[in-house]
């Protein structure tokens, strides 16, 4: 063993030395000084970049959540809010109907002027650009939260959906909705089709929503009509609708031209206005506003005859019409209705005197004119004014119609080739018994003698002189010689409703009981008119809905109601009644006329019924206490002791015919008459020489005798005896110029009817009773007119002319 030392194992160097070989692997890096100050202030870029990073993933994806979350909402309650627009058959607006004034019309129903300058103002790239306009959004939205006023909705597309599906609150939620609407608005819908709805919803000012009401409320002309100076003045509107009304407010006038020069120079930028027109244009003047009387004159009335009459014919549903947006352009004529007021006004309104004759008050008028080829009603009178007096005179049904129901029994008699008792033909010389409370003869049902006007006897007299002078006796006794049934179906095939009240199979059934109203004495008289021919009425030329859709409307139907010999002979016997009877009045005319006078029960209404080849046309005047609504007797009424069929009515009936037929050929009756009726037997020597006025019938004295035969008609005489011929009853046709007075034999004497006379109407309240209903006043008073029964089944019979 050796004494040497030995070498020790070597301890690992804990120096740097030992750290050489993990330098030599990976350098060791130095620590990022902390920051400190305001640096510790600004983000880094990763800071950045990851925020908007995450931003634009949450707005797209909060894009995509919108769009699929906001849908496409109902549009709102206002927005499709629309008025029923009532015209005249030329088109001029009638009336308007509903709480909103707004008429929606197709876009080819609004002139491209209009149209473009709506774009200049408003949206000059509709067309090229995208539904939303992102800084004006954000600009509005900034706006609207900082409460910097209210802010607009920029492009057209965003303002329909604002105005069509959203409110007008200015608030970040709508605008948001705005936002997804209009960007899913624009992918389902054409540029056209929002641009039509934009103009149809927004508003305008004067209370008109959509450009037609707008148009029709600042010029009075529709909406195709509009010219590109008129269109800029509405567009500029669109901006401040009240403010820039240049008539309520002038002294905004300068603003207002401001705004329409930067339209109409927009439209010439954009190539849609020509420089040469541009240049020519001048500032449009708005007429004045008016105040909104929608409802007042005759518009009321007609609205809801028009109304009622769509509903029950099945042409619209109540419910459909009561949401509006219909056009309905009716049947009446403008300058006729137009003339039947004046008419009115002039002939009674102006005659009356309501603080010194409470009778005066009492006093209300109603009317119907039908065009008889067609059946079509061209003009109406139904009172003063629908807001004093709503009850619609020419369709009530409450007041008898007195000897204008006459000619339906003769009629009914040449129809049915009817005999008297004794087994003559009744025709118009066929003569009767005219005497004053003469029962009837042949009649099952009772005793009943009528009495004649004033108790006056006649004698026997032709069928011709009785319809003259509208004698009770005659016409009593003709109706149990036709078989009063018949004759009641024969006023129904002419044209009177088998409702109307009163209208039953009795002799009274002659002498008018029947309380139709002028609407359907017009159809009836108008079937005359005809030949026998029958259209039913109609009041609706055309219905639109929402300014696209045609509403199909009921086929007209014409027929042969009664013969035309039937007819004819009518006529003729009527054109007697306005050369030599009460009807005497209608000369005036200057036309060829037929006519007849009527008064009902205690002359609480005086009717005069007449036509025209060309117009049939009724009137009646009626007493109705405005308090009560309780039927009233006329006597003392306009000052006069009585008023007659011939007095008022007639002069209302000759003065209107005249205008309304003014500028047309003068028509003849071309009559093809009965046998025996083309000569006029000679006067009674024992009849009376004094018409009618009128007639008084429902006497009941048991003690009255006849004087006549059996059948009551007093007389062998054939009906075709005689050979003294009237103007137009030659050969059996009838075509010669009107009368312009005087007799011919067999006429009797002249008229004993009061002259020309005038008045009008009180101004009373009455409720509406839908043209049905008795009374038609404003409280629970009970409406006149009723009848007594004297005998079984025979109503009291009123005084008639």
């Amino acid at each position: 063993m050796s004494d040497e030392p030995q070498p020790q194992p070597q301890q690992p160097n804990r120096g740097w030395a030992s750290g050489a070989p993990e330098a030599a692997g990976k350098a060791k890096k130095p620590k990022r000084p902390k920051r400190t100050g305001w640096r510790r202030l600004i983000p880094t870029w990763r800071i950045v970049l990851s925020t908007v990073v995450i931003g634009l993933l949450l707005v797209v994806g909060g894009f995509f959540l919108g769009y699929h979350l906001v849908q496409i909402p109902a549009a709102n309650a206002l927005a499709t809010k629309q008025s029923n627009v009532y015209l005249y058959a030329d088109g001029t607006v009638l009336a308007r109907d509903g709480e909103v004034n707004r008429e929606s019309v197709g876009l080819a129903r609004i002139s491209k002027d209009a149209q473009h300058a709506v774009l200049a103002a408003e949206d000059r790239d509709f067309y090229t650009e995208s539904a939303i306009d992102p800084m004006a959004m954000v600009r509005a939205g900034w706006n609207t939260a900082t409460g910097k006023g209210k802010q607009s909705g920029s492009t057209i597309t965003q303002q329909y959906v604002k105005n069509y599906y959203l409110a007008q609150e200015q608030t970040v939620t709508r605008k948001v909705k705005e936002f997804f609407i209009s960007i899913k608005l624009d992918r389902e819908k054409s540029k056209d089709e929002i641009l039509e709805g934009y103009l149809n919803t927004s508003f305008f000012g004067r209370g008109a929503y959509g450009i037609q009401s707008a148009a029709q409320a600042y010029f009075g002309v529709d909406a195709k009509d509009l010219t590109a100076a008129q269109g800029a003045y509405l567009a500029s509107l669109l901006n401040a609708p009240s403010q820039y009304d240049v008539v309520a407010h002038p002294e905004n006038r300068p603003a207002a031209e401001a705004r329409w020069n930067y339209v109409m120079n927009g439209m010439v930028d954009k190539g849609w206005l020509s420089a040469s027109d541009r240049a020519a244009a001048k500032f449009p003047k708005p007429k004045q506003s008016t105040i909104s009387t929608n409802m007042s004159g005759q518009r009321g009335y007609v609205v809801n005859i028009v109304r009622k009459y769509l509903i029950e014919n099945g042409i619209v549903d109540e419910e459909e019409l009561g949401r509006g947006g219909y056009r309905i352009t009716t049947t009446l004529q403008k300058d006729k209705q137009d003339a039947f007021v004046k008419a009115v006004d002039d002939q009674l309104m102006s005659q009356l005197d309501k603080k010194e004759r409470k009778v005066d008050t009492y006093v209300r008028a109603g009317g119907a004119s039908v065009d008889p080829k067609t059946g079509k009603v061209v003009a109406m009178y139904n009172g003063i004014d629908y807001v004093k007096q709503y009850t619609p005179n020419a369709t009530r049904r409450d007041f008898q119609v007195g000897s204008t129901f006459k000619p339906f029994v003769f009629t009914s008699a040449v129809e049915n080739h009817s005999e008297t008792q004794s087994g003559r033909t009744i025709n118009p010389n066929t003569r009767y018994d005219g005497t004053s409370e003469r029962p009837v003869q042949g009649w099952a049902g009772g005793r009943y003698a009528p009495e004649n006007e004033d108790q006056r006897d006649y004698g026997h007299v032709t069928v011709r002189e009785a319809t003259d002078k509208s004698i009770n006796a005659v016409y009593a006794q003709m109706a149990v010689d036709v078989g009063s049934d018949k004759v009641m179906q024969t006023a129904i095939d002419l044209g009177l409703s088998k409702n109307t009240p009163e209208l039953t199979p009795s002799p009274s059934i002659a002498l008018g009981v029947a309380t139709a109203s002028p609407l359907d004495m017009a159809e009836a008289y108008a079937t005359l008119a005809n030949h026998g021919r029958h259209s039913t009425y109609t009041l609706v030329e055309k219905v639109m809905k929402d300014g696209k859709q045609e509403v199909e409307l009921p086929e007209r139907r014409e027929h042969q109601a009664v013969s035309r010999e039937a007819a004819d002979t009518t006529t003729s016997v009527l054109r007697s009644v306005v050369q030599n009877g009460t009807a005497s009045a209608a000369q005036a005319v200057g036309r060829p006329a037929a006519a007849k006078t009527g008064t009902a029960e205690e002359d609480t209404a005086a009717w005069f019924a007449g036509y025209t080849p060309d117009l049939a046309t009724v009137v009646a005047v009626m007493g109705q206490d405005p308090k009560t609504a309780a039927h009233k007797s006329l006597y003392g009424a306009m000052g006069l002791a009585r008023i007659n069929g011939g007095g008022a009515p007639a002069e209302i009936w000759s003065q209107y015919t005249r205008n309304a037929l003014e500028g047309e050929p003068v028509a003849d009756f071309d009559l093809q008459l009965q046998a025996g009726a083309d000569v006029t037997a000679p006067p009674s020597s024992d009849a009376s020489d004094e018409p009618g006025d009128g007639d008084e019938s429902g006497s009941s004295d048991p003690d009255a005798s006849s004087t006549g035969d059996e059948d009551g008609s007093g007389s062998d005489t054939p009906g075709d005896s005689g050979s003294s011929t009237p103007p137009g009853d030659s050969g059996g046709t009838e075509s010669d110029p009107p009368s312009t007075g005087g007799g011919t034999p067999g006429s009797g004497g002249p008229s004993t009817e009061p002259g020309p006379t005038g008045g009008g109407d009180s101004g009373g309240d009455d409720s509406s009773n839908g043209g049905t209903d008795p009374g038609g006043g404003d409280t629970d008073g009970a409406g006149g007119g009723d009848t007594d029964t004297g005998f079984p089944g025979i109503p009291v019979t009123p005084r008639r002319q």
